[in-house]
Formats: C-alpha cells, sequence, structure tokens
C-alpha cells in the first residue's frame, strides 16, 4: 500500500488515489512540461493514506454514526456536527509509516533547493471525487499557503484532512447524492511559487457568462491568488481571443483595471492560521495593470495548451514568481457550469420596466431576480434568511454556502467574475452583482429590489419588485430566412451573447458607443492633455493611467470595443460605423465643452464626412483609423468592414476614403471594404456618383426619413408623421437599393423600420434587399415573421411607393 506519490509519478488514472486537484497537477509535470507549462514540485498524500488514518482507533466508525441521517438544512445542528467531527480527525495521531513517508517526501523535495530555509509550501487538499465533469467540490476543503517546515507541515496536513468534513462540504454530499464515505482525501504538498511578491488569478477558457469558447478570460492581481479566489479583491479583467493567439497575433480582446485595494502577502509566521495577512496596495499601483500585455498573451497560450490536453473548457489558477518572473500553473480543473448548457436552447432575460438604480457592479449569470435585502455581516445570522431573499454581504466563502442556496440573488461589496460568490451564484443558477463597493451600505434589510445581470458587464440594482420575463430560443429549429439578418450591436460587454442569436454578422457597430461607454472623454482632451491643467487634468490622467499614454488610451480602448464584437461574430462581417457624434454628444464628454461649438440644430452640423475632413478634427480622426487598422492587420479581424456616416456630398465621399487611404485603410486592401451610410437624399439621387467611391450603402432609415419629409426625429409633436413607409421614403430607398443591384454592391438597412414595421421588412425583402441589421431584442422575432411569411408564399405588401412606380 503506497502512502506517498510524486507529482511527477501522478496522472489521470491515478485520480481515486489522489483527487483530482493532485491527479491534474501531476498530469500537467509528467505530460506538459515539454511544452512549456511550469508546475511547481511536489507530493500527494494517498486516499489508502488517508482511509488507514481515519480506521485508526475506528474513528471512522464513530464519524459515519454522526454523520448518519443529519439534516443539512438545520445550519445550528449541522455547524454543531462538522466541528465535532474535525475536532476528532485533528486529535488524531498519523500512523508511524504514514508519518515516515510524508517526512521522506519532505526531505527529499527540500534536498533540491539551494536554501531550504526560503523555500515554503502550499498544502491543498483534493477530494477523489473533486472536480470531475459532473461534479464541483473545488474551494469546499481547506488550502493552507506559506508554510514552512516539517512540523507545520504534518499540522496543516491533519488540518485538511479534517476538512473533509467542513459544514459546506457535508451539505454540498447531501445535497448531490454523495455518500461521505465514497470520498477520500489526499493533501497535495507544493513548493510556492513567490506570486506574493508578483501577482496571480485566475482563467476559464471561455467566457464563464455566455459561454463563448473562442476566447479566454483572464483575471489577474497582486499577491497570492487566494484573494481572487475568496473574493476580497477586484482584480484586472482580460479577455484573449484564442484564433489570434494560434496565429501568433497581438489577441488581446479587453483590459480592464480592477480596484484592487488589497493584497494577500506573506506575513511573519509560517504555520497554519499564520501563513499570510492583507495588505493595502499603494494607490499608483492599484491604478496600473498587475501583469504586462506579453504576460496577458503568455497566460492565454498556457490556457490553450491545458484545454488542447484535456479537450475540454477549464478552469485554471496561475501565479506569477515575483522572484524569477515565470508563471506557473497552480491548478487545473474542468469548467463545470456553464459547458454543460445546452447550445441548442437559448435562454434570455428581459425587464419589462425599470426603476432608479440603487448600486452598480459586476453583473454574474445573465438573469433576473428579485426579493427582499437582507445584509449579512456573519455567517451567524443564517436563521434570519429565508428562502427567495436578496443576499447582500462583503463578500462570501464556502461556509456562506447554504445561505446562498435559498437566495434569490446575491450581492457582494468585494470580488470579481472569478470569486467564490460568482462561482456559486453560477452553478445555483442566480444573478449576482460582486464588487459593487457599496451594498452593504447602501441598501438596507427589507427593502424590496430586483437584480438585474442581463444588460451587459455592469449588474444593476433597481429599487422595488420588476416585472421580467424569460424568453428561450430553440436555435436548431429555426427556419431559412430569406434574406440575410444581421445585428446593431453598440456594446461590446454583451457581443458574446449576442453572437449566440442567430445572426449573419452585424450590419452596424457604433463607434460612438465605443467612445461614450469605453473611453467618456474628448479625444482632442487627450491628445492635448499636456496643456489642460487643474481638476480636468488630473481626472484624465488618472482615467488613463494604466495605458502608456493618453492617445494609447483612446487607441487601445476604441480597439478593444471593435475587436470585442468582430471576435464575437467571426468570421461574419462586422461594419464598424465611423463615430457619428453630434457636437452636443461631443460636448457631453468629459473635457468636450472646451473643443465643440454651440450649434442652433446638431443634427444637420458638425458631424459625420465633414468632421472627419475638418482640420480641427483630423488628429481625433486618425486615432479612430489606427485603432481600425490594428484590428485589420495586427490582430487578423479582417471581418471588419468600414462605414462612413452623414456624407453631404460626392466630394467629402473622395476626401473621406482618400484619408482613410492615407492612414492605412485603403478599400480592396486586404479584404478591407468600406460602405456608407445611405441617410441623406443627395446619396439616393447621386447613387451612381456615391457609388464610385463605396463599395455599398447601409441604408439609415431615420435620418433618410427625417430629412426626406423634413421633420424632426426627436419631436413628440411629429412623432405620428414619421413613417419610414412613407411614399417618398419608398422611393428614395427604392433608387438606392435598384442603384446597388445594377453595380453588383452590397445594400443593406441598419434602421429601426424592419423591426417597428413587418410590411415594411417585407417589401424590403422584395425590392432586393440583401441584409436587414436589426436590434438583438427583435431579431428572433422579425427572422420568425420573415421565413414564415417565405414558406406560405404571401406576397409583399403594396405599400404607398408600389401604387406610384
Amino acid at each position: 500500500m503506497t502512502n506517498i506519490l510524486r507529482f511527477d509519478e501522478i496522472g489521470m488514472n491515478d485520480l481515486a488515489q489522489v483527487g483530482g486537484k493532485n491527479a491534474s497537477l501531476g498530469e500537467m509535470v509528467s505530460h506538459l512540461a515539454s511544452a512549456g507549462i511550469r508546475v511547481p514540485p511536489g507530493f500527494a498524500t494517498t486516499a489508502d493514506a488517508f482511509e488507514r488514518f481515519l480506521a485508526e482507533g475506528e474513528l471512522d466508525a464513530r464519524i459515519r454514526a454522526a454523520v448518519e441521517g443529519i439534516d443539512v438544512d438545520d445550519v445550528a445542528a449541522l455547524t454543531h456536527l462538522g466541528a465535532r467531527v474535525r475536532a476528532w480527525i485533528e486529535e488524531q495521531p498519523f500512523p508511524a509509516d504514514l508519518e515516515a513517508d510524508i517526512r521522506s517526501a519532505y526531505a527529499a523535495l527540500v534536498a533540491g533547493e539551494s536554501d531550504p530555509t526560503a523555500v515554503t509550501w502550499a498544502v491543498r487538499s483534493s477530494a477523489t471525487a473533486e472536480d470531475l465533469p459532473d461534479a464541483s467540490f473545488a474551494g469546499q476543503q481547506e488550502t493552507f499557503l506559506n508554510i514552512g517546515g516539517i512540523e507545520n507541515i504534518l499540522s496543516a496536513i491533519r488540518r485538511v484532512f479534517a476538512s473533509l468534513y467542513n459544514d459546506r462540504a457535508i451539505a454540498y454530499r447531501v445535497h448531490h447524492g454523495f455518500d461521505h464515505h465514497d470520498v477520500a482525501l489526499s493533501a497535495g504538498v507544493q513548493r510556492m511559487a513567490r506570486s506574493d511578491i508578483g501577482a496571480s488569478g485566475v482563467m476559464f477558457t471561455l467566457d464563464t457568462e455566455s459561454g463563448f469558447d473562442d476566447a479566454v478570460f483572464v483575471t489577474s492581481s497582486y499577491g497570492l491568488g487566494e484573494a481572487v479566489v475568496q473574493g476580497a479583491v477586484n482584480p484586472d479583467e482580460f479577455y484573449v481571443y484564442k484564433p489570434g493567439l494560434r496565429a501568433g497575433r497581438p489577441a488581446i480582446l479587453k483590459r480592464s483595471v480592477g480596484e484592487k485595494a488589497i493584497a494577500m502577502r506573506y506575513a511573519d509566521g509560517q504555520h497554519v492560521d499564520g501563513s499570510t495577512a492583507f495588505v493595502e496596495v499603494d494607490a499608483a499601483d492599484r491604478s496600473r495593470f498587475s501583469i504586462t500585455d506579453v504576460e496577458v498573451q503568455e497566460l492565454g497560450r498556457i490556457a490553450l495548451v491545458i484545454e488542447a490536453h484535456y479537450g475540454r473548457p477549464m478552469d485554471i489558477e496561475w501565479g506569477k514568481d515575483g522572484n524569477d518572473g515565470q508563471i506557473y500553473v497552480l491548478q487545473a480543473r474542468p469548467e463545470t457550469v456553464v459547458s454543460r448548457k445546452s447550445a441548442n436552447v437559448l435562454s434570455r432575460f428581459v425587464l419589462a420596466e425599470r426603476s432608479a438604480v440603487l448600486v452598480e457592479g459586476r453583473a454574474i449569470g445573465q438573469r433576473i431576480g428579485s426579493g427582499r435585502v437582507r445584509v449579512l455581516t456573519s455567517i451567524d445570522q443564517m436563521h434570519d434568511f429565508a428562502h427567495g431573499d436578496v443576499l447582500v454581504a462583503d463578500m462570501t466563502d464556502p461556509d456562506w454556502e447554504p445561505i446562498m442556496k435559498r437566495a434569490s440573488a446575491i450581492i457582494t461589496d468585494r470580488g470579481g467574475r472569478t470569486c467564490h460568490a460568482a462561482i456559486i451564484a453560477r452553478e445555483l443558477g442566480i444573478p449576482a452583482v460582486v464588487g459593487t463597493g457599496v451594498a452593504t451600505h447602501a441598501l438596507k434589510d427589507g427593502q424590496e429590489v430586483t437584480v438585474s445581470c442581463a444588460e451587459g458587464d455592469d449588474g444593476l440594482v433597481y429599487d422595488g419588485l420588476l416585472q421580467f420575463a424569460e424568453e428561450q430560443t430553440e436555435l436548431d429549429r429555426m427556419p431559412e430566412a430569406p434574406v440575410k439578418v444581421m445585428m446593431n450591436v453598440g456594446t461590446p460587454d454583451q457581443a458574446f451573447a449576442f453572437s449566440r442569436l442567430p445572426h449573419a454578422g452585424v450590419g452596424l457597430a457604433r463607434l460612438e458607443f465605443i467612445i461614450n461607454r469605453q473611453i467618456g472623454i474628448h479625444p482632442r482632451a487627450l491628445l492635448e492633455l499636456d496643456r489642460l491643467d487643474g481638476a480636468l487634468a488630473e481626472d484624465i490622467r488618472e482615467r488613463t493611467a494604466a495605458y502608456p499614454s493618453a492617445e494609447e488610451y483612446f487607441i487601445q480602448r476604441v480597439a478593444e470595443g471593435v475587436s470585442m464584437i468582430a471576435a464575437a461574430f467571426a468570421p461574419e462581417p462586422v461594419i464598424v460605423r465611423l463615430s457619428d457624434f453630434k457636437s452636443n454628444e461631443y460636448a457631453n464628454l468629459i473635457g468636450g465643452s472646451l473643443y465643440e461649438p454651440d450649434e442652433e440644430n446638431p443634427m444637420l452640423g458638425y458631424r459625420g464626412a465633414a468632421r472627419y475632413v475638418s482640420p480641427d478634427f483630423r488628429a481625433c480622426f486618425d486615432m479612430e483609423c489606427e485603432a481600425l487598422r490594428r484590428v485589420r492587420d495586427d490582430m487578423g479581424l479582417t471581418n471588419v468592414q468600414i462605414m462612413v456616416p452623414f456624407v453631404r456630398t460626392v466630394g467629402e465621399a473622395k476626401a473621406v476614403v482618400d484619408l482613410l487611404a492615407q492612414n492605412d485603410l485603403r478599400r480592396g486592401e486586404n479584404g478591407l471594404r468600406v460602405v456608407m451610410m445611405c441617410e441623406l437624399p443627395a446619396n439616393a439621387v447621386l447613387t451612381e456618383q456615391f457609388l464610385e467611391h463605396f463599395d455599398g450603402f447601409s441604408i439609415g432609415s431615420n435620418d433618410m426619413t427625417q430629412l426626406t419629409l423634413g421633420l424632426d426625429r426627436d419631436s413628440s409633436l411629429m412623432a405620428s408623421a414619421f413613417d419610414e413607409r412613407d411614399p417618398a421614403v419608398l422611393h428614395l430607398l427604392g433608387m438606392a437599393i435598384d442603384a446597388c443591384r445594377r453595380q453588383g454592391k452590397y445594400v443593406g438597412i441598419c434602421g429601426q423600420g424592419p423591426s417597428d414595421h413587418p410590411d415594411f421588412a417585407q417589401w424590403l425583402v422584395a425590392r432586393g434587399i440583401q441584409s436587414l441589421s436589426l436590434n438583438p431584442d427583435t431579431v428572433v422575432e422579425t427572422w420568425l415573421a420573415l421565413a414564415a411569411n417565405e414558406s406560405l408564399g404571401v406576397e409583399a405588401p403594396a405599400l404607398a411607393y408600389e401604387h406610384q412606380s
């Protein structure tokens, strides 16, 4: 009977002896070292050793009798029982041969160290039913970090063994039908990577919210990774594009700076309960990223290697050693929540109404829940928590799981998307808003709230109990549509989720939405930051501190927004419209009032192509172009196409296309198509001349309607007169469609009209439009309506234009 196995003797076939965590560590040591995966060395005690340990003095029989028939929903009884069983185990001496083998294995590890006193060890639990494809025991048993010396290691192993009977572990086994005595425990002893003076985090080989599997999701913070796992810190976050990594290209789709207010460091002691401590992070370090772009890309490559080896989505913990600068893999286990969802059923939660937003944070779960707030500061308050309440806490750990199972939603002050609260919320299928910073103070006991995680990255807590609905679509039953159905996507953080809808790409990605949401600063204020002073300059410097310069902040953030959408919908085309802010909208950006004119009618003023060719805006436009060039040429996302809005004259058309070429965005080069928004009557009247400079039209029915009929689309007094189906509007649209078809060029529409008026959509299809680009919430309904009319042979309605043809 074997008591000890070195990691280099272990593989996944040894799961029954060393549990999922240790088996995976051994598997990587044995099979992935040659692929550049670094795993710190170590050894594991076996399940046989654990069972012999419990058999001494018939301790196992006492435990069996104690846990038999326990009601895990009786929190007080569970707490009392768990403490009693753990005390028995911690008092139990090791069998002599097991203790001797542990000492020998430790001595062998230390013998390879140049300075044994400088090395400390992690002692981790690994249950023999842990991290299986259909179970997630992660975090239920104890892990101890920075443990030094054999006596402390022996004590930590005994504590690890006892943690098999933590309250949360007992409850989980009961709820999931595992016999307590069918689960054994292995203790892994692993050399510490010095991430306490480096950085660490967690990464998933898919998006943990949408299930999008062409990206690696990376979190990172200063110090030991346990702070990220616990949710004690709001970490930095990154998305890395897998096809870009495989092609050796820059592949970071998104960077988000986390607060990183504290870090878990080594404490003075090297014993259980005294080996680590939280310390505050310097303000300057908080505003910077905790790892470099090069390191993010390396982490992405590591994730690809591990995922390919295991053949399934993975959840990976990593650490960057602050001494040697290398990245080490500390754990790797199967992802067990998102990857098990049906790929053929799309479920969307939709709010039917809105109210005041009380709290914001990171959205977890893409769901909506509601109930009465219960602010808890301790698990001792469990008895106050009723089924359906909304749990509000500073953070959670596995001891909170009995409460979390009763909650309709979870809200925390601290934590990121890979923290304990987030992981458990996904497993339970409830929404969570984490990292709010203020929830425990801003929300009051008994207050009725609605928690929405169905509106992108931001989780919103609304006042009151709001109406909401769940919509389900069986994607494998979608009929063929008679036209390409594309989407209007303005928020990059929803792109992965939207890409699950049936689609033929993105017909409109508004650059101004990205600039407003991800930058929020006027581009000239960034370019001229050195000329600014006072509070404005300080505010901008703080917002851009994580980037090499204010100019790079703009370019990289625009590139991130565009690349998120492009990656989500690749290889289908993504048509990105250049920024179309009006002067009053630009003025609302930080610093904007310094640079924008006060126009009487901004809708007809300094916007679109006229702005791009203006000397005052040229440098700003160059930044937009550079961002798009990087996405296409550097990142390889050549499905990005460019759309030019509000082109008043043929001269403007030529000038803008020439300006794009000067910025290395040339029509036809590297597959680039440049299309024009056909939204002014002049565009339809002079279609042939405009099409000389573009690869097609995307019809903007809103502006075309208001300019054709001479009305303000935002005027409530004129709302009844606004109708895309007016004969004059249809006549112009018909001219544009016909011209594109004659020249064999692209023609689509990206206005709201086809969603609002099914007869208008049918007319467009019959007229020969190539694509309809719709808001995501109308895609399925419009798709099904068009397909139904096609299958029934329904003719397009004879709209007014048809009568006058």
